[in-house]
């Protein structure tokens, strides 16, 4: 009989030792599932939110990591260079990029959009003018907005800074404008008297040629039934606004449309506030698409190096990494519990089957001494281990998912991981990326254990790789058998 037929035999007339070992492997097999069932959910979460989050990057201030810096009165803050905002965007990271100059405007006549909201009344006045130096629209591109009539800027608009313009259909509607139409924007500058009373200081009539109309693809409004949380709906409510009342036109029309405006109101009001040094200067927000979201920390050890003193690199993932407190902290404990149960497993099948070659020492020495090689009576305890644990690991590959939803949805519910949703139950973004909510619900509702082949692959490699290692101690154990010894 050959040794593989003997590894059958011993398999099914042990059944007591078989059970024994298949229980042990069972049992910490459905440990290891389970953890390794958590630890691939929560990278899932997190490689499908930052996929919806996209890979965008902006440079910006760092106000949290240099508080001390900007507390000084003396202050001096270095504007970005566009040079450097364009030797950025000829990373090979970067897909393409736009430098934009931003403003806002008050108008009258020029009525504002607004939203059919008990919320949204006075929470708007005026427009934003948004500048572009690419052609196409960064906006349009990344589908945060939908051109639906119309065209985006030729070149020779950008170059020459013409008053032409997108508009959203819903500022389009109230003012009864259509493309070709020439808009007139009227934008006014208020003071305030002792009373409290609002003075109209000057006004300024901006002509702009109406090239296209857009809608936002991200403005969703919540139920009005649904008030779980007030703040929430309002500052989606605010975000929605913005996008309907933004009016996008060409860098060089935006500067020069405050340009007037602040010498106007240096004629008016020489002590304005608004006329520091700062407010004067060209100032753009660089926003930088990357080939993919997994780019982005590399594309942020290769730009850091590159920026003035106080600024940073800020992306669109960083959304995940504020918020995404409980996923991290459950992948982490996940991953404990892995490698204290695959060390726990390799000790106690060791020590277990090395207790059986013990009791089983002269059966093996009757092998050898019958002229049988090591390798077949090795081959014979590593086939029988095989066996036993390839049933045992596919059974608790199936109860060890289970036993990680229901280990996971108990943590998520749990106090262990309420600080982490506590820091930051939603993060807005207002910051050249867009306008962007994520909540702590966003990130639990994209949480779910199930099969993947990823989890299969990753389980059974982990599971069999461990038993393998197990072996090594009983085989050694057989190497040093002395069958001379043993049968006399």
């Amino acid at each position: 009989m050959n040794f593989i037929k003997r590894a059958l035999c011993s398999v099914t007339r042990k059944k007591g030792k078989s059970l024994i070992l298949f229980a042990v492997i069972f049992v910490l097999g459905n440990v290891i599932a389970g953890s390794i069932a958590i630890q691939q959910s929560t990278q899932n979460v997190e490689k499908s939110v930052k996929k919806q989050l996209g890979g965008t990057a902006t440079i910006q201030l760092d106000y949290e990591n240099n508080q001390d810096e900007f507390a000084k009165e003396d202050l001096k803050i270095e504007q970005l260079k566009v040079d450097l905002m364009k030797k950025i965007g000829d990373s090979p990271y970067v897909k393409y990029y736009d430098y934009n100059a931003v403003t806002m405007i008050q108008t009258k006549n020029l009525k504002s959009a607004s939203l059919d909201s008990e919320q949204s009344g006075g929470m708007m006045e005026g427009v934003t003018l948004k500048g572009s130096n690419y052609p196409k629209i960064l906006d349009v591109e990344e589908k945060n907005i939908k051109l639906v009539e119309g065209k985006v800027f030729t070149q020779e608009d950008i170059d020459n800074g013409k008053n032409v313009g997108l508009i959203s259909s819903k500022v389009a509607e109230e003012n009864g404008l259509s493309i070709g139409d020439q808009m007139v924007m009227d934008s006014r500058a208020f003071d305030y008297t002792e009373s409290g009373e609002e003075k109209e200081i000057f006004k300024i009539d901006i002509p702009i040629e109406i090239i296209g109309i857009f809608e936002p693809t991200t403005v969703e409004m919540k139920d009005k039934e649904n008030k779980k949380n007030d703040e929430q709906n309002m500052n989606q409510q605010f975000m929605s606004l913005q996008q309907l009342n933004t009016v996008y036109l060409p860098n060089k029309t935006v500067l020069e449309i405050n340009k007037d405006y602040l010498e106007k109101l240096k004629k008016a009001d020489p002590n304005s506030p608004f006329l520091s040094d700062e407010n004067q200067e060209e100032y753009y927000t660089p926003v930088y698409v990357l080939n993919s979201p997994d780019d982005v920390e590399a594309f942020k050890e290769e730009t850091q190096p590159l920026l003035p003193k106080l600024y940073t690199v800020k992306a669109s993932t960083d959304q995940y990494e504020q918020i995404g407190g409980s996923m991290k902290k459950m992948s982490q404990i996940s991953g404990y519990v892995v490698m204290i149960a695959v060390i726990a497993t390799l000790l106690i099948i060791s020590l277990v089957v090395l207790l059986f070659m013990r009791d089983r020492k002269h059966e093996l020495g009757i092998y050898l001494s019958l002229g049988d090689k090591r390798s077949h009576v090795m081959g014979q305890i590593m086939i029988e281990m095989l066996i036993i644990s390839g049933i045992a690991l596919i059974l608790s590959l199936i109860t060890g998912n289970f036993l990680g939803k229901m280990v996971s949805e108990s943590l998520l519910n749990s106090d262990i991981l309420n600080s982490a949703n506590d820091q930051m139950n939603m993060f807005m973004g207002f910051d050249g990326l867009g306008s962007t909510e994520l909540t702590t619900d966003d990130i639990m509702n994209a949480y779910e254990v199930k099969f993947s082949l990823g989890y299969i692959v990753t389980y059974l490699v982990v599971g069999l790789g461990t038993v393998l290692l197990a072996a090594i101690l009983p085989l050694l154990y057989i190497v040093r058998l002395n069958p001379k010894k043993i049968m006399m």
